[in-house]
């Protein structure tokens, strides 16, 4: 349990308590797409952007980021499953708990899908996971997502509800799943014992409306965000990640920093 305790701290912010995650982990799923084209560029301005973690898959950690200037926590993603497969829902696992130490994370991830017919695998795959972090004292991070043919709605607090508590009984550290814009979320906090950060979703049509997303989700108890192509894939990701910083740990309000992103982007 100690050595979980010593990655965490490594992970969130020591002032705030909260956790600004950049997933770069896509191209696996979805191919090389924009902003990750060059996985080494993007990394560097994501860290210089002053982001607490990545996540990335094992080749990337071993191949990029020894090359990579500056500090940043590491999770390495274990799961995977590519979009033109005929079941994309399925996520298999495609390291180890002992490959993530031996590339330098601090953390791993897995992500679960719930809902469909690979439910008995996703619990087994989590199960099994949970316990080999355990053993080494690795945090998991398990993304906990309502998702398959008995899922009318993902967005659906209940459902969102029970999927969190499923990471958490089954011994995650981190839980990262939708943000439902309900009044209600809170209840998905106030049921789960460990943290949980909201996904950042497909690219949205205004940084407003990302921040309007965010600032409302940490009102209701959120422990910080994991970001992806919101930040790739943005005109400028280093800026977009120093916004996102001024939100979850600084505690300005949208407003602001929407102001102070506009005035940074004309410098540019």
């Amino acid at each position: 349990m100690s050595g979980k305790i010593l990655r965490l701290k490594r992970i969130f912010n020591r002032n705030s308590g909260k956790v600004v995650i950049v997933p770069l982990d896509h191209a696996v799923s979805s191919g090389p797409i924009t902003g990750l084209d060059n996985i080494g560029r993007i990394i560097q301005e994501v860290i210089d952007g002053g982001a607490d973690a990545i996540i990335l898959h094992k080749g990337i950690m071993k191949r990029v980021v020894p090359y990579i200037k500056g500090d940043i926590g590491l999770i390495t993603h274990l799961s995977a499953s590519a979009d033109f497969s005929p079941n994309p829902n399925k996520k298999v696992i495609v390291a180890t708990v002992e490959e993530a130490i031996k590339a330098g994370a601090d953390a791993i991830s897995i992500h679960i899908n719930l809902g469909g017919k690979y439910d008995d695998f996703m619990l087994e795959t989590l199960g099994t996971i949970s316990r080999e972090a355990e053993e080494w004292g690795m945090p998991l991070m398990a993304m906990m997502y309502p998702r398959g043919e008995n899922v009318h709605d993902e967005q659906d607090v209940d459902i969102i509800k029970h999927v969190v508590r499923i990471g958490d009984e089954l011994g995650a550290d981190i839980i990262k799943t939708n943000y439902s814009r309900d009044e209600r979320f809170a209840e998905v906090i106030d049921s789960c014992s460990v943290p949980v950060v909201i996904a950042g979703g497909p690219r949205v049509k205004s940084d407003m409306e990302l921040f309007d997303v965010i600032a409302e989700a940490l009102s209701q108890g959120v422990s910080g965000v994991a970001i992806g192509r919101n930040v790739f894939q943005h005109k400028n990701p280093k800026i977009m990640v120093e916004m996102l910083v001024k939100l979850v740990h600084e505690g300005w309000s949208r407003n602001k920093v929407m102001e102070k992103l506009n005035q940074e982007s004309f410098r540019q």
